[in-house]
């Protein structure tokens, strides 16, 4: 068992559509999907939040309209899709119940992992879930995303959402057991890399088209998937879902092909506010938040003095101590006028302020790095 499975508390896992789908037939393979939910709930009771990334809907949804077999038009697979997701959606509702879990259906567009304001709205809602015990069940909103807003794969999604939600892990359950440096099958010296530690020119050339007729995610795209996941701190593994329960083949053998992350999570995260992102604004903060702070709370409206910039909601923004010096710098959860009004008032009185309930703080400790010296 390696560490990166063990010590891992949140984990991302993506379900291609032929393994959820029997290609001959076009209906669920419901044996499958009993023994996954076996494991899910087995890894819950380990103390361990998981997060489905599934496939399925349009090839559920095909069948039931009787589409022809081979590409589909736009408005076709997002009619497939309309009539896939509500099969889907039951379908893991009944198995993850049947084992005392909760499925939640997430929907997502491309835009809700890159636009700021839709990327923590869909953060905080899958963090509210896992925190309530529920399993969230991803798929792309294939029923609006137009193709100049759409992933067209399940592994880059699955790989944003991994980042978005700072998972430790993302498996990619897959109809192949690995990453190979030849398609299997096709040359005699093919074989499978047990470990991927730098994604080189050489290891993108290996990426051949491994994709299924239910599959459109080849190995190009895991690989593209790797490199979001690990640039993010998350460890990715690419492992066989031929077998019934998977993960805990998995978690038994650790068999498949790993991609390590050099940093953890909340390091990658934290980097990325730090350094990659411009600031829009600054808040300044009285002497007690500066030490609650460093104490690791989150910034609190009342003990913001100031507000400067125009910002919105997700916008980084600058942290100053009463001396104008930089403290850290975080992902506010108001834009600039919302913050003016709330600052040095308590969070109870956010609603009454504002018209709506808010979040309690300007900015999370999870959305926040700051200087070492404070």
């Amino acid at each position: 068992m390696r560490a990166e499975w063990t010590d891992a508390k949140r984990l991302v896992v993506k379900i291609g559509s032929s393994l959820l789908v029997d290609a001959a037939t076009g209906m669920l393979r419901q044996a499958w999907l009993e023994a996954l939910a076996d494991d899910i709930a087995a890894l819950r009771k380990e103390a361990k939040e998981i997060v489905v990334v599934s496939s399925g809907a349009i090839a559920l949804g095909r069948n039931v309209l009787k589409l022809p077999k081979g590409a589909l038009k736009l408005e076709d697979s997002q009619a497939a899709a309309a009539v896939g997701q509500i099969d889907l959606a039951h379908a893991y509702e009944d198995a993850f119940r049947a084992r005392g879990l909760v499925a939640a259906q997430v929907l997502l567009t491309l835009g809700d992992t890159e636009e700021r304001r839709r990327y923590l709205n869909a953060r905080s809602t899958m963090t509210t879930l896992l925190k309530l015990g529920a399993v969230p069940v991803v798929n792309e909103n294939d029923t609006v995303a137009t193709s100049e807003i759409r992933y067209g794969d399940n592994d880059r999604l699955a790989a944003r959402v991994a980042s978005m939600m700072s998972a430790d892990c993302l498996v990619l359950l897959s109809d192949v057991d690995g990453f190979y440096t030849a398609r299997p099958g096709s040359r005699a010296d093919a074989r499978r890399l047990d470990e991927v530690t730098d994604i080189t020119p050489e290891i993108e050339a290996m990426a051949g088209d491994v994709g299924s007729e239910l599959s459109k995610g080849g190995m190009v795209t895991k690989i593209e998937a790797a490199k979001i996941a690990v640039s993010g701190g998350t460890h990715m593994v690419i492992a066989s879902g031929k077998v019934l329960n998977p993960l805990q083949a998995l978690a038994k053998k650790g068999a498949g092909t790993w991609f390590p992350a050099r940093s953890d999570p909340v390091t990658a995260r934290k980097r990325w506010i730090a350094g990659t992102l411009e600031p829009k604004g600054a808040f300044t903060v009285d002497g007690g938040a500066a030490a609650a702070l460093a104490s690791g709370k989150s910034l609190l409206p009342a003990g913001v003095t100031r507000v400067d910039g125009s910002f919105e909601r997700g916008d980084a923004v600058v942290i100053r101590n009463g001396d104008g010096i930089e403290i850290g710098r975080g992902l506010t959860a108001y834009d600039h006028a919302e913050a003016k009004a709330i600052i040095g008032r308590k969070s109870s009185e956010i609603a009454d302020i504002l018209g709506y309930l808010g979040r309690p703080e300007l900015i999370h400790r999870d959305d926040m790095v700051l200087q070492r010296k404070m």
